[in-house]
């Protein structure tokens, strides 16, 4: 971090709109001096509408502020990102009538994992997402960019013990459903209706022995190729879309 304890930095063009259109606090927005075409102009003048302080800094400047890249001539400095608690993705779900639907990642280390994960579940309905504290990537600025400002958008925990965490969901009533290359069981031949949690694990290792007996199921994605493992959050995508569908599939016949 290049700035203070305290803040945090949201950079590119689509992460910092998001972030102006979320209403969420901004301490300040560094631009690149010269940069007044395409969306900065709009960056600009919600930035002014909020009485948002902007600033100017040549490129040489902006390169050494700037944790990514790309960061597109444009970096919003806010304070930390705000970790909400696992009962307030339960009361998401509660609110719009829905059965829980919460994402635990056991160890994801690459941001861009980490990034697209969360824009995936964003989109798909996912009322939350629990990551550790430990040995594990938090929200970074590069998190946000890769993630198109979902974050903005997303209820994530930040938890000692993902064991904890998941005896927690159990207790409210969810199923815990595993990934796991080992297991017989392939995704789409498993009910994954109702409150549920999905568990993805390391990129390396995949999800710990420890958290792998305390879920109530596992699956796994078949595998055709020469490589047996896909990226974590290709993997995300697919088994969070499978229960969108399976859902969805559950609803129209309900409502026959």
């Amino acid at each position: 971090m290049k700035n203070n304890n305290n803040q945090d930095q949201v950079e590119g063009r689509n992460s910092v709109l998001e972030l102006l259109e979320s209403g969420k606090d901004i301490n300040k927005i560094y631009i690149t001096r010269g940069e007044r075409h395409g969306s900065i102009n709009k960056i600009i003048a919600k930035a002014k509408e909020r009485k948002i302080i902007i600033v100017e800094k040549d490129r040489r400047q902006m390169q050494e502020i700037a944790e990514t890249e790309n960061y597109q001539g444009v970096i919003a400095i806010v304070p930390p990102f705000e970790y909400c608690e696992i009962e307030d993705m339960l009361e998401e779900a509660k609110n719009k009538n829905e059965d829980p639907f919460i994402l635990i990642l056991d160890g994801i280390e690459d941001p861009h994992n980490l990034g697209s994960i969360i824009r995936t579940a964003e989109t798909a309905g996912v009322h939350g997402i629990i990551i550790p504290k430990r040995r594990a990537v938090s929200v970074n600025s590069t998190v946000n960019k890769v993630s198109a400002g979902a974050v903005e958008h997303m209820k994530i925990a930040r938890v000692t013990n993902i064991t904890d965490a998941i005896n927690e969901l159990k207790e409210q009533g969810l199923w815990i459903c595993g990934t796991d290359i080992n297991t017989d069981k392939y995704y789409y031949n498993q009910d994954l209706t109702g409150p549920l949690g999905i568990v993805i694990g390391n990129e390396g290792q995949g999800i710990s022995q420890k958290v792998k007996n305390n879920c109530d199921f596992l699956v796994k994605i078949p595998m055709k190729g020469k490589v047996t493992s896909l990226n974590a959050s290709v993997s995300t995508g697919i088994i969070i879309y499978e229960v969108v569908r399976q859902k969805n599939l559950k609803n129209i016949l309900n409502n026959k």
